[in-house]
């Protein structure tokens, strides 16, 4: 009953996935642990599940403008993998205190990142001239490229594995900065990214433990409503505002969390 009565919370997690590619399932994991009650290591095996399905459902609106650029999505995705089966190893291991207290810090990075890619947006409308905004281009596999993507995916690989998150807020940003993405293309691909990501740190747990299926269900039927409105959402001026509302919700919850899982470590 608690599980269901917090499931909306998915709403705000599929809403963010949708129309900025990342960034709601960092909430994924205080909502679960706070509000529906599981356990820090079992949110973040939920949040797994989670994220996936929904991520796999949240492409098919981009797909369908041709924001997913498959290839290079696929290879950022596997060059993820690596870190994504150490990460989830780590997390076997790590105190379910101290997961919450460096989430909280993850929280904060993922905030400031999102900061920035908005005031970068808000540039490139108020200048269209602006040579820093991102255009469409064939990219071209140089060593230096190469060193960006793995450097960039085993990063994302190993967060999604320790702390069962996407990535998003630093695929889009690698997206954009490394293989010279639009910022719609950024988020469309970073889904197909995060799907990857999440589905080898899934393998790795579902002999671990039992699924809470109770809160699985209706966290996931929210958060593809939420979802889908976010893909309608994507590419639109409502996504910014959207995205200044959802960094000051992260920093507040990063707060939360950091504060509980600090007193109990006292």
């Amino acid at each position: 009953m608690r599980a269901l009565l917090a499931s909306p919370l998915g709403l705000l997690i599929g809403l963010s996935l949708g129309a900025l590619g990342g960034g709601g399932s960092i909430l994924a994991v205080p909502a679960l642990v706070y509000a529906a009650g599981q356990s820090p290591k079992g949110a973040t095996t939920t949040s797994l599940i989670l994220v996936a399905i929904t991520s796999v459902i949240g492409i098919a609106p981009h797909w369908r403008a041709r924001r997913v650029r498959v290839v290079p999505g696929v290879l950022f995705g596997l060059a993820g993998v690596g870190g994504s089966l150490l990460g989830s190893h780590w997390n076997k291991a790590a105190d379910p205190d101290v997961l919450l207290l460096a989430f909280s810090g993850v929280m904060v990075a993922a905030g400031v990142a999102m900061l920035r890619r908005t005031r970068r947006q808000a540039a490139a409308s108020a200048d269209p001239t602006n040579p820093a905004a991102p255009i469409s281009t064939t990219v071209r596999a140089n060593p230096r490229t190469i060193a960006k993507v793995l450097t960039a995916g085993s990063c994302v690989g190993l967060l999604t594995g320790f702390f069962g998150v996407g990535g998003g807020f630093v695929i889009v940003p690698a997206l954009v900065l490394a293989l010279g993405f639009t910022m719609p293309e950024a988020v469309g691909t970073s889904l197909l990214v995060i799907t990857i990501n999440s589905a080898v740190a899934l393998a790795t747990r579902l002999h671990g433990g039992a699924i809470e299926w109770g809160t699985v269900i209706p966290f996931t039927v929210a958060s593809l409503i939420g979802v889908v409105i976010g893909g309608r959402l994507a590419g639109s001026r409502n996504s910014t505002s959207l995205q200044k509302w959802f960094v000051g919700l992260l920093f507040a919850v990063a707060a939360y969390t950091a504060v509980k899982s600090a007193i109990t470590l006292w």
